[in-house]
């Protein structure tokens, strides 16, 4: 695990020396170089362009044209109408599309303006995620899925070895990354175990267990590239051979054996995404999709089906059966959104995954305090002050989600005693949201 920390450290020292060292600094000109002569100054070597001359029009020639004219002028006006009218109908025709043309383009802009043009009803615009290993940046978790893939095949013709397996763990689902990588152990494990018998030398990649659990994995044939397999065919069929001379400079069977055990997911930490609120600003508590385990689409569907239920049922629920209902609907929701209401009425507000504990959201508070020191306590409207008791129960436990407003106070003292006082730091205030 020590391997894979320090592959990290030593790609970001890369990244940031890389940042340091580039420069702006355009191609240069020698001062003895000739100059380019300009246009004024370059001679031209071609004759200047005269005209031919125009032959005067014969008599037979005029008598010709007038005749023509004549005729044009002789025509029936009904067909001339006929051809007139076909030119407006198909100007008309133009002109239809034309509108149709613009109005589909208007109604694209306006498509566009209203998707990246936040919801100013949501109580937070989304959920978003820091992942220290590879940079600073908070963003969310489908554009991390993205940055964390395109860092890993960066990194690939440097580092083959640990960087396959990296990738096998954050580029595949998890079911087939877990049966890849047994797989790949235990083409491994034969070789270290049987290093003289041929069979475990080489694999076919026609075999079913290969092609379903290995091939198409990515970042596995990789990694068996930097631990010495090289394709090749054999009676017109393909075959991976194994030799020591072909394993990745530096390493060995063992420490790619220990690399892949030891590889995983690279972890997102949930940012907190802290927001200070005046009064009127905490009534908005309409949570973005994100919070959901679920599409808005499958959560119209559930509850239409417990509404439909609840109808055609028309019986009184036992205990049993609304806790069974009340633990449904928890399960629809990811993370929660908690508010602790101070007494001059400032809000702060932070993002939870539903499983972190209540000690989080203790933390979360103390680290805003301007006095990180002070004791405080933390109350809930439905069931009074948080012990010491809940601080290891989850807020799933305390059904404190999807979102609960918590009472900040301070032990002995009575609210109208410190209503004016202020407990944040001051750099926090900056975040006050403007309305």
């Amino acid at each position: 695990m020590s391997k894979i920390k320090k592959f990290f450290t030593r790609k970001k020292e890369e990244a940031a020396f890389k940042l340091k060292i580039g420069g702006t600094l355009g191609q240069g000109h020698a001062l003895n170089a000739p100059s380019e002569p300009s246009g004024s100054q370059r001679k031209s070597n071609h004759k200047a362009y005269e005209p031919p001359k125009r032959k005067e029009v014969s008599n037979e020639a005029r008598a010709a044209a007038a005749a023509a004219l004549a005729r044009i002028e002789t025509k029936d006006t009904r067909e001339f109408n006929t051809s007139l009218a076909a030119i407006k109908a198909q100007a008309k025709k133009e002109l239809e599309a034309e509108r149709k043309l613009r109005e589909e383009k208007k109604a694209d802009e306006n498509s566009s303006e209203t998707e990246t043009r936040p919801d100013v009803t949501l109580a937070c615009q989304g959920v978003f995620f820091r992942c220290p290993m590879i940079s600073d940046e908070i963003l969310p978790k489908k554009e991390w899925k993205v940055k964390i893939k395109e860092f890993l095949y960066q990194q690939l013709e440097s580092e083959r070895a640990l960087t396959s397996c990296l990738i096998i763990q954050n580029c595949n689902t998890k079911e087939k990354a877990e049966e890849c990588v047994k797989t790949l152990i235990k083409y491994l494990e034969n070789i270290i175990n049987h290093p003289d018998e041929e069979k475990y030398l080489k694999i076919r990649m026609s075999n079913r267990i290969f092609s379903e659990k290995v091939r198409y994995i990515e970042g596995a044939l990789d990694f068996l590239i930097a631990a010495g397999f090289h394709e090749i065919e054999i009676d017109n069929e393909s075959f991976l051979i194994w030799s020591k001379d072909n394993i990745e400079e530096g390493q060995d069977l063992p420490t790619l054996l220990d690399a892949l055990k030891n590889a995983g997911p690279i972890t997102l930490e949930l940012d907190r995404n802290i927001k200070v609120l005046l009064p009127s600003q905490a009534r908005r508590v309409k949570l973005p999709d994100d919070f959901y385990r679920m599409s808005p689409d499958e959560i119209k569907r559930e509850q239409q089906m417990r509404t439909e239920a609840l109808e055609n049922a028309q019986v009184l629920k036992t205990k049993a059966m609304r806790e069974r209902e009340e633990q449904r609907v928890l399960r629809m929701y990811r993370y929660a959104l908690v508010r602790v209401k101070f007494p001059n009425g400032i809000y702060i507000q932070g993002t939870f995954n539903v499983y972190e504990k209540i000690s989080d959201i203790f933390e979360m508070v103390q680290s805003c305090l301007s006095d990180e020191t002070l004791e405080f306590n933390l109350i809930s409207s439905s069931d009074g002050r948080l012990s010491d008791d809940d601080m290891d129960k989850s807020l799933y436990d305390l059904r404190l989600i999807p979102n609960v407003v918590l009472l900040f106070s301070i032990p002995g003292q009575v609210n109208a005693s410190y209503i004016d006082t202020n407990f944040l730091k001051e750099e926090l205030l900056l975040l006050v949201q403007s309305l």
